[in-house]
């Protein structure tokens, strides 16, 4: 009898071992019977299966892979946290960190990712949030899509472009913001979106040359349904060089949904100036100019490095300057159609702008072709 009950005893330690091993391969959080994080999915995998509901992942498997994830270093700093490049499973993602003072912004970011249909080529590929600590300790996290090149300011700052190099990126950014300002119908349809914080350090750079608009913590989205503007209860406010006239003179009409649209082209309109700068024409002639600009913020020579809200007033709103266009972007059809392109888009009055759709629209008319070239 004592052998039969020790071999009982032995033959469910075995069993409850064995079942441990099997969860442990699922990598899975206690009590989850989710079978999406079985080892040998990929992230892109994931998103693959998850593609059909169109908001992401599964908030289980996010805060998975959230806990699974080794940072490596720190790739930068900004006013809403740090952002690190991390290993998930060997895979490299982008982690961004955010200050405790800034939950508003990881909120509303998350909130902004996990809209149904978000995912778009040109908009930063969102993996999972997840928000963890004690009551007086909190850390916020954010894991995106590793991009190695950077943002684009990084990119305009470092390496001069071609023509055909800037026609990639001006026409990826505005086919971001078309997708964000869109809003598509159906039973799981997408709600138009306002970024209200588009400037080059918030684009990011891919491998094959094309932008991916990131930073939704300022976002506001448009709900048809009930004619409300969805505004986030959130204290920062955009970058101050890149604000569209009616920001700055307070009389954009916050009950006007194309009111936010059409400050977005206006900055919009500001990172085309700044993508043209760093582009280099052929003068007319057969061969490569030598010079381009060098790399230069909008307004860069009548304000300073951290303008005031007085200072861009005085200069969009009072004296309605706007940055220079030399002559030499005449030289090429892809400058001169974005410097006519971007004249239109930060005028004055936001009514003569033109939308996001029409700009991405008319820029694929130039070329269909995507590939890319930095030199």
């Amino acid at each position: 009898v004592c052998i039969v009950v020790f071999l009982i005893i032995i033959a469910c330690f075995y069993l409850r071992y064995k079942k441990k091993e099997e969860s442990g391969k699922l990598y899975l959080v206690e009590g989850s019977k989710d079978a999406y994080l079985t080892s040998s999915h990929t992230l892109q995998d994931l998103i693959d299966q998850s593609s059909g509901s169109g908001s992401g992942l599964p908030l289980l498997v996010q805060r998975t892979i959230a806990k699974q994830i080794q940072m490596v270093h720190s790739v930068g700093k900004g006013r809403y946290g740090e952002v690190w490049l991390a290993r998930w499973r060997g895979e490299k993602v982008a982690v961004k960190v955010f200050f405790t003072t800034e939950e508003s912004s990881w909120f509303r970011e998350t909130e902004i990712y996990q809209s149904v249909l978000m995912r778009h080529d040109n908009i930063l590929g969102f993996i999972a949030a997840d928000i963890k600590g004690t009551g007086s300790w909190t850390q916020m996290l954010l894991i995106t899509d590793y991009h190695e090149c950077g943002s684009l300011y990084d990119v305009l700052r470092t390496s001069v472009i071609d023509p055909h190099s800037l026609l990639v990126l001006a026409r990826s950014a505005a086919s971001g913001l078309a997708h964000l300002h869109t809003e598509i119908f159906g039973t799981r349809g997408k709600p138009a979106i306002a970024h209200r914080d588009i400037k080059s350090r918030n684009i990011l750079v891919k491998r094959n040359g094309e932008c991916a608009i990131a930073d939704f913590g300022l976002a506001v989205r448009y709900l048809s349904e009930t004619n409300e503007i969805d505004i986030t209860p959130n204290t920062r406010v955009g970058t101050r060089r890149y604000m569209a006239p009616e920001v700055l003179d307070e009389s954009l009409d916050t009950k006007s949904f194309e009111a936010f649209k059409m400050a977005d082209i206006y900055s919009l309109s500001l990172v085309f100036w700044e993508m043209c700068r760093r582009c280099v024409t052929t003068g007319g002639g057969d061969k490569w100019g030598l010079h381009a600009e060098e790399y230069a913020l909008p307004y860069n020579d009548v304000v300073p490095n951290d303008p005031t809200f007085e200072d861009m007033h005085a200069v969009v709103c009072v004296k309605q300057i706007r940055p220079p266009v030399p002559l030499r972007w005449h030289d090429h059809q892809v400058t001169k159609t974005l410097s006519k392109m971007m004249q239109e888009c930060w005028h004055a009055n936001p009514a003569v702008r033109l939308t996001s759709l029409r700009i991405k629209k008319s820029l694929c008319k130039l070329d269909p072709d995507p590939s890319i070239k930095i030199i």
